[in-house]
């Protein structure tokens, strides 16, 4: 069912239930006052009636032709009967109205029990004991209130007539208000219907001034906007793997190059064996591979304790068969200090890969054949990093998109690369509780990783 037609039929369904009940408790409020004041005007007029025979007993005759003639101006129909204490009839009036429960009534009627009320087809029946001038009496009126009654049929035909009417009202009202409501509702999933989700959209907008559509619309935007994410890592996925697989296999190959220059079986085989460690490596890159899709999955990473420096050690060992030229300086600070606090809770495979990007750069864009590395354990539950090299700076503009994917900085120029060893580092860094950020100084650059413990 469109909402259109919900809104609809849940607001005229409530609006006009409600209405209903309202107008007819009104009904039945009003039914029972007439019935509470027309048999007040009984009480009152049994009072009036006993009080008159008891002032001219002796003219009941008279007196009944006048109360009649009251009667006739008071009420349409109506039947008075007045018994002494003996329950004896002493006094009828002339109307020819019968009461077929007039012996009952008055069986019913005593000190205890000093009134009676009964209808008889929209007749109002009335018993009373009165006590008058110290003398009883027991009473009997049947009357219709032919004036109430006009009344209450004057206002069930309002009630009727205003209930057609307002609910027509509501009508047109709900119509009116479900169409403006489910409007940019309707704008909103014909949009959607339309959205080219293959190019590259602008965000999805509806012009609205309610909360709940604007909401939605920027969830839908959320969600494309992740969805074009997810397509993005998706085919960036080989370029990942390529830049990722490039280090390890040109140290495979500039190895396996320089073992075919080698004469001596025995140094072959002794080499082959390094290199078949080496091509494992291999193995552990596709592994960081996966381990970085987890990443970004938003699962749960194996950790374990791990000595940092052991780990940056055995970088730059491997570094150093491509790049025999480069050294790096290490320092610790302070001097002495606490073994355990170079111990981090990390995945090893994944910081590997984060440092081995980082010191990666560090050769690549360095001007001289140096660089140098501060482990810094001098504050409790922060380990720092500090990767330093000579060389052209990254200016502010710059810093800001550095960790981006495929950005390139002006001091990449002529170096081969693809903008995504720094997205990857910080990731990897993120999901092990360490952050990455980047400083320089008098044309050196410093990368500081921080860990937190």
């Amino acid at each position: 069912m469109r909402i259109k037609k919900r809104i609809l039929i849940y607001v005229c369904s409530t609006v006009i239930g409600i209405t209903a009940i309202t107008f007819l408790l009104i009904y039945i409020l009003f039914y029972s006052y007439r019935e509470q004041s027309f048999r007040k005007q009984q009480q009152n007029k049994i009072r009036y009636t006993v009080q008159l025979i008891q002032k001219y007993r002796e003219q009941s005759a008279e007196i009944s032709s006048i109360l009649d003639e009251q009667d006739i101006n008071d009420f349409y129909d109506e039947k008075l009967l007045v018994y002494d204490k003996e329950k004896d009839l002493i006094f009828s009036s002339l109307d020819s109205l019968e009461i077929p429960s007039a012996r009952s009534i008055l069986h019913s009627l005593s000190p205890a029990q000093q009134s009676v009320f009964s209808d008889e087809r929209h007749y109002d029946v009335l018993g009373a004991y009165i006590e008058s001038n110290r003398q009883v009496y027991y009473a009997i009126i049947k009357a219709y209130d032919a004036f109430g009654y006009d009344k209450l049929s004057y206002l069930r035909n309002v009630l009727i007539v205003l209930f057609i009417v307002f609910s027509l009202l509501v009508i047109l009202v709900s119509l009116y208000i479900s169409g403006k409501i489910s409007r940019p509702i309707a704008l909103l999933a014909d949009n959607i219907q339309h959205y080219d989700f293959s190019s590259n959209n602008e965000p999805l907008s509806v012009k609205t001034s309610t909360y709940e559509i604007e909401h939605l619309t920027e969830r839908f935007n959320e969600l494309v906007r992740r969805t074009n994410e997810a397509f993005a890592f998706q085919k960036r996925t080989i370029d990942h793997i390529s830049h990722q697989l490039k280090t390890p296999i040109a140290v495979l190959v500039s190895e396996l190059e320089r073992i075919s220059r080698a004469a001596d079986n025995e140094v072959i085989k002794q080499e082959l064996d390094h290199q078949v460690v080496k091509a494992q490596s291999l193995g552990n890159i596709i592994t960081v591979l996966l381990e970085i899709s987890k990443v970004e999955a938003g699962q749960q990473l194996k950790k374990y304790n791990t000595r940092i420096d052991e780990m940056i050690y055995d970088i730059i060992g491997e570094l150093n068969i491509i790049y025999p030229d480069f050294n790096f300086h290490i320092k610790y600070t302070p001097q002495e200090l606490n073994e355990k606090r170079l111990e981090v809770s990390v995945n090893p495979l994944l910081v590997k890969q984060a440092f081995q990007n980082l010191l990666s750069n560090c050769i690549i864009y360095s001007s001289e054949n140096k660089g140098s590395i501060e482990i810094d354990a001098s504050q409790t539950g922060l380990l720092k990093i500090h990767l330093s090299n000579k060389g052209a700076i990254i200016s502010d503009a710059e810093q800001k998109m550095l960790f981006r994917h495929f950005f390139r900085g002006e001091n990449s120029r002529g170096q081969a690369g693809y903008g995504l060893g720094l997205v990857l580092t910080q990731k990897i860094l993120a999901a092990n509780n360490a952050d990455v950020s980047y400083t320089n100084r008098d044309e050196e650059n410093s990368f500081v990783v921080s860990f937190k413990s």
